[in-house]
Formats: structure tokens, C-alpha cells, sequence
């Protein structure tokens, strides 16, 4: 199996009685699925025409890289502060648990301050609304649905008001334990330069990409950034990727590939977690690129405390 092109074995089965239709927009092509039951009941999928000579096994596009004004509303810029936005956010967030636990009768911790480095490298709060570079982590209520129970979901773009600018992102706690060698792909660079790296199931649908860890964090060219010192990428920037490799500039095992993605309609997003099916929550790149994925989802929810850490201990319902 090309790594361009998802199997149908591990398609979502929720999908299995969806009808597709589609039309070109733009010289983009839509794919809307209309579903009846819970989970992607209505998917729109952008995916790019145009495929690569050496490439052409390929039957699924990739998402579309173009940043668009209305998703720049969704990561805010650093206001000028020496760290990452989010860590400063996420250090709010504890020194407010602090002054709650001090209510509460607590002894409260006073080493930390909001300008300080977050506790550790690991770290996770709930957010109250979903955003770029956050992720999804399933409820007990998703428990029934083979392919996204006890995931948990990086959303690469949080989407926009715009029918066609959904939510997307790709499931980080599901390896395929197999490297790109042994999907026998026909893309050269998959063959040689990132033969090696291994590969994760992203999701139902089809179109694979890549994430990329840097140290430094800063912005790669040709790829989007997820947050600082992670980004993303799709078929269409493999080749630039490559490049930098070769030249020294990146490492092999600096990247990790995605087969499928998972994608929502704005509303329909927003309409699954107000049902409590999936928490909203901010968390360290550290975490989402840590060496244990199977063990994410607890590892998170334990981090966020409270509720999410008794849900982490709770035996898996099946429905």
C-alpha cells in the first residue's frame, strides 16, 4: 500500500454507509459525506487535482497549506514575551489552581510566576474552546467507535467561519508500528530519504502528512506551523522537506507520518463537544511528540487533574 493512499480496511466504520458526492470548486475538489449518526456526520475534505509523476497510485489528496485570514485569529502572537504564548497561558492556569487550592486550604506554591517556564516539560490544561495546536481527547462516549476511542486528536488548523475551512487534524496516540520502508511506497524521498520514519494512523480520511519536531522552534519554510517548534506538512511540500534534509539541516527522526487525517464541519466539531464527546485541551509539544503514545491519552488527562484524571482511570465501556 502506497503510504498516499489509506486502505479501506481501516477506514472509519462509521463512514461505512455514507454516500459521497462531489464537485470541483476552484480546481479543488470537495468530498461531502452525510452521515446519520455521531462522529463526522457530515465531513467536507479539501483535496488537491493534481498528483506527482511518481505518484500516481495515489487516489486520496492532501489538505490544503494556504493559511487563511481567519484561522490567524486562532494563534494568538506572543505580545512581545521571551516564551511561547501557550506556556504563558498554561503558567496563568496554574497559578490560578494555586490560588484555588490556597482557598481551599492548600498551602500554595509561590515559586512560580506567570513570565516563568511552565513545571516541567510536560504539561496540559482544558481550554474552553478548540484552537490550532490543541487537541482533542476523547470521552467514555466514544468508547463504541473502534476508530477514535481513547484517541486523542492534534488539530492542525482549527477552521473558520467558511463551509469549506473545517477543523482538521490527525490522531498522535496511534502508531502503525511499521516504518515508510515497508508501506512500499512509489514516491522516491518516501523510499529513500524518510524510509526509516515511522508511521501512525491519522485518521478516516484520505490524505497522509507529516509532522515535524524542531529544537530551536522556529518556522520551517514551506511548512505550517502547528505551534512553536512543531509543524506540518503534506504531500505537496515532501519534496522541500527532503531538501533540508539532505542537506543537514533536519533529521529523518525528526519527522513523523500520518496515514489518514480526521476533518469536521466548523459546527459539527463544535456541536460533539458541547454533546461531551471529545475534551478541549492546550498541552506542551514535549508531550505530543513524547515517546509513549500509546499511553497519551491517560498521560494527558491525568495532567489536566480533577474529572479528567478520574476518566483516565476508568475502565473502557463497550458499547
Amino acid at each position: 500500500m502506497d503510504l498516499w493512499t489509506l486502505d479501506t480496511a481501516i477506514r472509519n466504520p462509521i463512514l461505512s454507509s455514507a454516500k459521497p458526492l462531489s464537485r470541483k470548486l476552484g480546481g479543488v475538489e470537495i468530498i461531502r459525506f452525510q452521515k446519520r449518526k455521531i462522529g463526522y456526520r457530515s465531513l467536507v475534505v479539501r483535496a488537491t487535482s493534481n498528483k506527482s509523476n511518481d505518484d500516481s497510485s495515489a487516489s486520496g489528496g492532501d489538505a490544503s497549506q494556504e493559511n487563511k485570514s481567519g484561522d490567524s485569529a486562532a494563534t494568538p502572537k506572543p505580545f512581545g514575551l521571551n516564551t511561547d504564548w501557550r506556556e504563558f497561558r498554561a503558567n496563568l492556569f496554574m497559578k490560578e489552581q494555586e490560588e484555588k487550592a490556597a482557598g481551599e486550604g492548600h498551602k500554595p506554591d509561590t515559586t512560580t510566576s506567570p513570565e516563568a517556564e511552565p513545571r516541567g516539560l510536560k504539561w496540559a490544561h482544558p481550554i474552553p474552546f478548540p484552537e490550532t495546536g490543541c487537541v482533542l481527547v476523547a470521552t467514555e462516549k466514544l468508547d463504541g467507535y473502534r476508530t477514535f476511542a481513547r484517541t486523542v486528536v492534534l488539530l492542525l488548523r482549527a477552521g473558520t467561519s467558511h463551509p469549506q475551512e473545517g477543523p482538521f487534524g490527525v490522531v498522535i496516540n496511534r502508531p502503525l508500528h511499521k516504518n515508510i520502508k515497508h508501506m512500499k511506497s512509489t514516491k522516491t524521498e518516501l523510499a529513500t530519504t524518510f524510509s526509516e520514519c515511522s508511521l501512525y494512523f491519522g485518521g478516516p480520511l484520505e490524505a497522509s502528512m507529516f509532522l515535524l519536531k524542531t529544537a530551536d522552534k522556529t518556522k520551517i519554510p514551506g511548512l505550517e506551523e502547528v505551534m512553536p517548534g512543531l509543524n506540518f506538512g503534506a504531500r505537496n511540500t515532501l519534496d522541500e522537506a527532503a531538501v533540508l534534509v539532505k542537506k543537514g539541516l533536519l533529521e529523518p527522526q525528526d519527522f513523523r507520518f500520518f496515514v489518514g487525517y480526521a476533518g469536521w464541519q466548523l459546527d459539527q466539531l463544535r456541536e460533539e463537544i458541547e454533546s461531551d464527546y471529545w475534551h478541549v485541551a492546550a498541552c506542551s509539544s514535549e508531550l505530543i511528540c513524547g515517546a509513549s503514545p500509546e499511553n497519551l491519552w491517560e498521560e494527558i488527562l491525568q495532567l489536566m487533574g480533577g474529572q479528567y484524571s478520574e476518566l483516565s482511570r476508568k475502565p473502557k465501556l463497550d458499547m
